[in-house]
């Protein structure tokens, strides 16, 4: 199984604000997320898009919030912002790349990245 990584959001949800409850964070728990990212580069282009879902399985403020990957025991994590999950309306979403099915998820989230600039030697 391969644990959740540390995420650069570690170094950067403290300058957000962010909303983060024990006891909303323990109901999470066993829900079904479905996930989607977009990466831009530090122009604001847009390099990847990912989807993906799974189980929460954790929520503190330490690890943020932590699904394990459906069909796999790998796992994911995310900042622990609670505000950033919408209950998922009932229904059927149909991942892009894979063009797989997901039923009825419990919530959605979407997420922006956008790169830095590397500086230059």
């Amino acid at each position: 199984m391969k644990k959740a990584k540390s995420r650069t959001w570690r170094r950067r949800i403290e300058a957000r604000n962010t909303y983060f409850d024990k006891s909303v964070a323990k109901s999470i728990i066993g829900k079904h997320l479905l996930v989607g990212v977009t990466r831009k580069n530090h122009q604001g282009e847009v390099v990847s898009l990912e989807q993906f879902h799974g189980e929460i399985i954790r929520a503190s403020q330490e690890e943020g919030i932590v699904i394990r990957l459906a069909g796999s025991a790998d796992e994911w994590s995310m900042p622990p912002d609670l505000s950033n999950l919408e209950p998922a309306p009932p229904g059927n979403y149909r991942l892009k790349a894979s063009g797989e099915v997901v039923v009825n998820p419990d919530f959605l989230s979407t997420w922006a990245v956008t790169m830095p600039t590397t500086a230059k030697p």
